[in-house]
């Protein structure tokens, strides 16, 4: 009701236009989200890993938000708060206990690994794996540093999802470990909506997004959510940051039914040293004809899909569907 309020009445003066028009989307998608929460989540696990360090930052009251409209729907929320765990960020040996597998040529994926299947790995290691393990869905509350995670929250990436537990060369992209699982990024930015465009002078937010979201999230299997962008928060007014606030509550309420982000299945690839672990032939030949690539990443020389991604229903999805079904 404040978010329509807001936008509708104008109320809030030198809001701009970016920000109303995400402001609409906001609430449209809160609509939709109490439509679908007509079943009870019950039991679930939901794992908040949250990256500021003050309590009165406007990410603190988003994880807090999550933590409340998550308990209101039954769940068990776990939060691992990395800033005051004093989480390390540095992936080092340090992370094991006992003997080095080669000391000399010291690979911290390799000796992690095998520390994982021995259970060498330190406690503050193997405590958030166990986190991961029973969470259903991931939250990852952030501002955004440098197009990426804070340093903190990269060491929790780096050390947490190690090889072995959280992906091999058998288990990744759509059949890796946690397909079962979903995992979403809510996060702040310093500039408009208007800088992330694809004419902005920060670039596409779409291309910025892959790294975490294909490299990282699907890469482990998870089935990646559309993102929870607050944009320019520190230049938004504190009614329109409330009505923010009351769109992402109103957004959990349904985000067990939520539909997925768009990603390239790993049939369509030829996963051998071979191929070269590319497309094959039969699906280059079934696309050369798509106005656009599969996804932000696998653009194959084309534009870019559109909001490949930040929206699960986007103009490229039912043609990579088509693909991969047929």
């Amino acid at each position: 009701m404040l978010l329509m309020q807001v936008v509708n009445r104008g109320c809030i003066r030198g809001v701009s236009t970016a920000l109303r028009r995400s402001l609409r989307v906001y609430s449209q998608d809160s609509r939709k989200s109490v439509a679908y929460s007509g079943t009870h989540t019950m039991a679930k696990t939901v794992l908040i890993v949250y990256a500021h360090q003050s309590p009165t930052s406007f990410n603190s009251a988003a994880h807090k938000v999550a933590v409340e409209a998550l308990k209101e729907q039954g769940c068990k929320v776990l939060v691992s708060d990395l800033y005051a765990m004093d989480f390390e960020a540095s992936a080092t040996a340090k992370d094991i206990t006992g003997d080095l597998k080669n000391p000399e040529n010291f690979q911290y994926g390799d000796e992690t690994m095998a520390a994982w299947q021995e259970g060498r790995l330190t406690k503050e290691i193997t405590e958030e794996q166990r986190k991961v393990e029973e969470a259903e869905l991931i939250i990852f509350q952030f501002p955004l540093y440098w197009f990426s995670v804070p340093a903190i929250m990269k060491g929790w990436i780096d050390r947490v999802l190690s090889q072995g537990f959280a992906f091999s060369l058998q288990n990744m992209y759509d059949n890796g470990i946690f397909k079962d699982k979903k995992a979403v990024l809510s996060f702040t930015t310093g500039a408009m909506e208007s800088m992330f465009m694809s004419d902005g002078i920060n670039g596409d937010i779409n291309i910025i997004l892959w790294p975490l979201q294909n490299g990282v999230l699907h890469f482990c299997g998870f089935q990646v959510l559309e993102p929870q962008i607050f944009w320019s928060i520190a230049h938004t007014p504190p009614a329109v940051r409330i009505a923010l606030l009351d769109a992402w509550r109103a957004r959990l309420k349904g985000i067990w039914a939520e539909k997925p982000l768009s990603f390239a299945s790993s049939a369509l690839f030829d996963l051998s040293f071979q191929g070269g672990f590319r497309l094959t032939p039969e699906v280059k030949e079934k696309l050369s004809t798509a106005p656009y690539g599969i996804t932000t990443g696998h653009h194959m020389g084309k534009p870019l899909p559109p909001h490949n991604q930040t929206k699960a229903e986007n103009e490229t999805a039912t043609t990579v569907s088509d693909v991969q079904t047929s």
